[in-house]
């Protein structure tokens, strides 16, 4: 962690360089904000025209104040920025949050003024937050830092908010007010010019006021650098991360030569890669802190079975339903249990989950049955509905609610709705951090995001394994051939022999030239077989006509081959003809995809998923970013909706689970190994009871470093 993000975050004394008289200005609603907010340090403007700002002495550079400063806030014009930042080397601070804009986000003018600051810091050893960004906030009372241009100052709460747009973080400071969400800290990191997300994910992982990690991302500076932090995060320090990351787009698959490449966009990449942190990935600032005040305010779920309370039985269904849809499962009750129930609810109220306690309960009705659910040893969690009557108010409903969950450690989910006092009700349920949601579907969601977090943090950790039986050398002859050719275009067959340097299984397989090579070498073989064309003007063999399947004997044989080379000719009469591939014709198995494709910023991305010719179609595929552990192999495979095919369906056996774990390891480890595979295709690789192998393979190749 760097040991100078203390100085930021825990201040004796900041210097505001750029306080301003100017009313609303940045300059004076920053110093402001510090001053007003209950700062436990002390505060010096330093303005060069003014005598004093808000009552305050100001002084004209920071090299007049007499005193230590721990933390310069810095509002000027961009141009002197670099001076100012000097000053501040030269007096020792240690710490520097730059708010001014004009940097690198306008263009080449402002990318070598950011350039520039970046080395004084560097020179100094200063920790820098910015440029261009709104400032920081700690709540810690032994602190009370606001320093931002913001109108709001959030309240103390264990929800760190990390953002890398100004916009966005005000937005979500104005919401986290309106929905009385506590923060302990708010961090806009701006250009990010040299501290940056993953600084401050180690130190918010170390930071005891901080609970729950809310970010919102742009992009990464150090991707490897983030997983590795970030998996520490989750995994050691059991904090949950829960991200947005903008601009999902399609246009990282425009060039894609391989049903991998075609299917692995930017946004498939940041996917696979927050999956591997552990990290909950959110569309809006809304999901993001009604997904958080679960995490913070409730302990996790110890299963995904969930009891539903309700005065209301459409409410009831309607949580039902979401609670299926996002994973959860309904708690089934002991006959102990609904004995109690029955004791206390009227003859036409339901005692299986959901529980109905009837539209004329009081709220000692409702609270006697909560706490006989809450009892129940197969409940983990409990979605507590209530809907507006006349029979009793929902604050009165709401602080029964919350004297029973008082004494219980399962978490409780509060829909307990309200015409009128919705805000006297979420601040009741907040006594105790029951979290407050308007209908039950978010409710739903948000148990089902922590019952995730529970099963990563209790699983398995495996390291990456390294494979010492793979044949790199062959591999390396056969890249040096392929250099030869204008393209370097690697044929299906050569694509089966570096697949078997690294062990991985293939189809037994000869390349022959003529008809008669075919019908003199078929022994080698056997019938039925396959015939393929091999040309590196052809990607999509099936397109052209150049597979033939399920030949059975040796007329068969010499009739296809003569097709498949008409098929070709007629189709792409000028396609350079290598040869035709001759394999065993497989009938049964289950056709997966396994394949790579490399990423701008992520690097090599690993693909696995029902395969065929409709893997485009119905895209029911898993990616994760190289090199993968085993629990992450096989994560993949459990999260396709096919899971099912390969366990076993209808009578039929399960596949080869440990063969696709380890394939999906050797494929890892060949594409971290060789950066000049751009994308790995391998479609069908079929799975059987008991092996594998790949029917297809191919390459593209890139010499570009």
């Amino acid at each position: 962690m760097r040991e100078n993000l203390k100085y930021i975050f825990n201040p004796r004394s900041i210097a505001v360089i750029g306080a301003s008289t100017t009313p609303g200005s940045a300059g004076q609603v920053t110093f402001a904000n510090i001053l007003l907010n209950g700062y436990q340090g002390v505060v010096y403007p330093v303005n060069i025209k003014a005598n004093s700002v808000m009552g305050v002495k100001a002084y004209f550079s920071i090299l007049d104040i007499p005193d230590e400063i721990d933390l310069a806030i810095i509002i000027v014009p961009a141009i002197f920025v670099p001076e100012v930042i000097e000053e501040c080397g030269q007096k020792k601070t240690k710490g520097v949050v730059v708010i001014s804009a004009g940097f690198k986000e306008i263009g080449e003018r402002g990318a070598v003024l950011e350039k520039r600051i970046k080395e004084i810091v560097e020179k100094y050893d200063i920790a820098l937050i910015g440029p261009n960004c709104v400032g920081i906030i700690n709540t810690d009372p032994k602190i009370r830092l606001n320093a931002t241009f913001g109108r709001v100052m959030p309240k103390e709460g264990n929800i760190a908010f990390v953002t890398q747009s100004g916009a966005v973080g005000l937005t979500a400071l104005e919401y986290a007010q309106a929905e009385d969400i506590g923060l302990s800290k708010f961090i806009s990191i701006g250009n990010k010019a040299d501290v940056n997300e993953n600084d401050l994910l180690e130190y918010l992982m170390e930071d005891e006021q901080t609970k729950v990690i809310l970010l919102y991302l742009e992009d990464l500076v150090k991707p490897s650098k983030f997983l590795e932090i970030a998996r520490k995060v989750t995994e050691e320090a059991k904090k949950p991360i829960l991200a947005i990351k903008s601009g999902r787009t399609l246009e990282g698959a425009k060039a894609a030569a391989t049903h991998t490449g075609a299917l692995a966009g930017s946004d498939e990449a940041y996917d696979a890669f927050f999956r591997q942190c552990g990290i909950i990935r959110v569309e809006t600032v809304n999901e993001l802190f009604d997904y958080a005040k679960a995490f913070s305010g409730q302990p996790l779920p110890q299963g995904r079975r969930v009891a539903i309370i309700t005065n209301a039985g459409g409410m009831g269904i309607m949580a039902t339903d979401a609670s299926i849809r996002n994973g959860l499962k309904l708690a089934s009750f002991s006959e102990k249990t609904k004995e109690k129930l029955k004791l206390i609810l009227p003859p036409t109220a339901n005692v299986n989950n959901p529980v109905d306690v009837i539209g004329d309960s009081d709220e000692k009705r409702y609270s006697e049955a909560l706490k006989i659910i809450l009892e129940e040893d197969e409940v983990d969690a409990v979605i507590a509905i209530w809907t507006p009557t006349q029979i009793v108010e929902t604050t009165v409903v709401a602080n029964k609610v919350i004297e029973v969950a008082a004494k219980y450690s399962k978490p409780i989910m509060g829909c307990l709705l309200s015409l009128q006092n919705a805000s006297e009700v979420i601040r009741i349920l907040g006594q105790v951090k029951i979290p407050y949601y308007p209908i039950p579907e978010i409710a739903a969601k948000a148990l089902s995001l922590m019952s995730y977090f529970n099963e990563w943090t209790k699983k398995r950790i495996t390291p990456v394994k390294i494979f010492e039986d793979v044949d790199k050398e062959k591999v390396f002859s056969i890249i040096e051939k392929i250099k030869q050719r204008n393209p370097p275009i690697i044929l299906e067959p050569e694509g089966y022999e570096i697949l078997s340097a690294y062990k991985i299984p293939v189809l037994p397989f000869i390349l022959v030239k003529n008809e008669k090579e075919a019908t003199t070498k078929i022994g080698e073989i056997g019938y039925p077989c396959v015939l393929k064309i091999v040309s590196p003007d052809i990607l999509h063999k099936t397109d052209f006509g150049g597979v033939m399947l399920n030949i059975k004997n040796e007329e068969e044989l010499k009739i296809k081959f003569q097709e498949l080379l008409t098929n070709v000719k007629n189709k792409l009469p000028n396609a350079r003809i290598e040869g035709v591939l001759i394999q065993p014709m497989v009938s049964e198995g289950i056709e997966t995809i396994v394949g790579i494709k490399r990423d701008p910023q992520f690097g090599p991305l690993i693909m696995f998923g029902i395969g065929g010719i409709y893997v485009e179609v119905f895209r029911d595929v898993s990616f994760r970013v190289c090199p993968i552990r085993e629990s992450s192999a096989r994560r993949m495979i459990e999260e396709i909706k096919g899971y099912k095919l390969l366990q076993g369906f209808r009578g039929k056996p399960p596949v080869d689970i440990e063969k696709i774990v380890e394939t999906l390891q050797r494929l890892s480890q060949l594409a971290i190994d060789f950066p000049c595979f751009l994308e790995i295709d391998i479609n069908p690789f079929i799975v059987f009871e008991k092996s594998a192998c790949a029917l297809d393979a191919r390459f593209v190749y890139s010499d570009r470093k």
